[in-house]
């Protein structure tokens, strides 16, 4: 063999042996799978397709509420076959095994639809053959709950979960609505289809609802026989009352007046009696402050839930296209919760985010103590510093706000809860005092 391809063998078969010796680029790390990792007495992470990360990258979750890509320099999450490894602290880091899981799809009948939900049991040898059973409560969000990421985290924690897509809104069938009365029967449908599923492995059940889940779970709780209702950052107040504090808690922000914040309450009992009565009536009030504030700052800054759109739109818009634009979901705007929770004789865990823009807390909290004083079991917990969806937050100087995490504590909490095992604190958690 000539001297020139001994040579070129011999510094190929160098190469091959530098390149099968090197350290693994970060490229050719192990690519993530999407699952649970984790244990009921571990941390526990959720790893999930994201629209907003490239692929190969997946979105995580953890159960102390931080949540970023996969593809993240400094995140806390790596990967490798079959398990993660988190890091914890300075320098610490545990590594949590992939969870496995039974996956049932059920389709419920309900009036009008078809709902198609998903019985997410943990299995493997660790997990005990009886579990709790929760049943997750939407909100107004029209996503998709089927492989909703916070299922998998109560999963890993040896929690039964059982989501559906609500009427309208993913694989099931009907339309989407907010009408309360509906979404309960809906709620309650699942419930008792999931307690079938899983007859004879669970210990005890009942709901988990967020956001407008709660005003949904409890009044679902009332058509069950369950034995608990979880309830995050939602409100026992009705949807006028949600929008008149909204407004209020907006003009204490901009430093506003008396004269304006009666103006304001004023507006509220005019757009309460348009809605109410689904635009049939209620109008010449509304048409009279808006002429007399027709040359005020407030009326420009203000929104609530509607009540500012309603008052900026002309009074000839509002008779002709109001329904259409503001009561088109067939929304109950005078639903009374209080008289709900005063139905249910069951356990009650709620738990708020004390900076609540778009649920202002003080009347829920008031309402709270009272059903407590009354004899009913309920669990309260605020977490400081905290708005909707239970996210921590930075506030721009335009007062702005930019979602950093879900707060420390309360999956935890919530998974307690379900548990029956409430030990707290849950972090900085604060409990309302009597």
């Amino acid at each position: 063999m000539p001297v020139f391809f001994k040579s070129l063998r011999l510094c190929v078969m160098l190469a091959m042996l530098v390149l099968s010796t090197a350290p693994a680029a970060r490229g050719a790390e192990p690519i993530c799978e999407a699952g649970a990792y984790g244990a009921p007495d571990q941390d526990v992470v959720v790893l999930e397709v994201k629209d907003w990360i490239p692929s190969p990258g997946l979105g995580y979750l953890l159960l102390d509420g931080r949540y970023g890509s996969t593809l993240s320099q400094d995140g806390p999450v790596s990967c490798g076959p079959g398990y993660v490894i988190l890091k914890t602290g300075v320098a610490g880091q545990v590594r949590l095994e992939k969870r496995s899981f039974k996956r049932t799809r059920e389709e419920i009948p309900v009036a009008g639809a078809v709902l198609v939900g998903e019985l997410l049991e943990p299995t493997g040898q660790d997990v005990p053959p009886v579990r709790p059973l929760v049943v997750m409560v939407h909100g107004s969000e029209t996503e998709p709950a089927i492989g909703n990421n916070r299922a998998y985290l109560l999963a890993a924690q040896g929690i039964t979960v059982f989501t559906y897509d609500k009427r309208g809104t993913g694989q099931s069938g009907g339309f989407y609505t907010q009408n309360f009365e509906l979404l309960a029967d809906d709620a309650a449908a699942a419930m008792a289809h999931a307690q079938v599923l899983a007859q004879g492995r669970f210990n005890r059940s009942g709901y988990w609802g967020q956001s407008q889940g709660g005003w949904v779970a409890p009044l679902a709780a009332t058509r069950s026989k369950v034995d608990f209702v979880a309830v995050g950052f939602g409100l026992v107040t009705s949807p006028i009352d949600e929008d008149r504090e909204q407004m209020l808690m907006e003009a204490q922000t901009l430093h506003l007046d008396d004269h304006d914040m009666a103006e304001i309450r004023a507006l509220s009992a005019a757009t309460a009696a348009i809605v109410a009565s689904h635009f049939t009536s209620g109008f010449d009030a509304l048409e009279k402050l808006r002429q007399e504030t027709a040359d005020e700052k407030w009326p420009r800054l203000i929104n609530g839930e509607y009540s500012g759109d309603m008052l900026r739109m002309s009074d000839r818009d509002l008779h002709r296209v109001g329904r259409a634009v503001f009561d088109n979901l067939e929304i109950i705007w005078d639903y009374n919760s209080t008289a709900t929770l005063s139905a249910l004789n069951i356990p009650l865990l709620w738990v708020i985010a004390e900076k609540d823009r778009e649920a202002p807390i003080t009347a829920t909290v008031a309402a709270l103590k009272r059903y407590r004083k009354d004899g009913k079991t309920v669990d309260v917990y605020v977490f400081p510093d905290t708005d909707h969806g239970m996210y921590e937050f930075v506030e721009a100087p335009d007062g702005s706000r930019h979602n950093t995490r879900v707060t420390d504590g309360y999956f935890r909490l919530v998974g307690d809860f379900i548990t029956g095992k409430i030990d707290g604190p849950y972090r900085r958690s604060y409990r309302p005092e009597k």
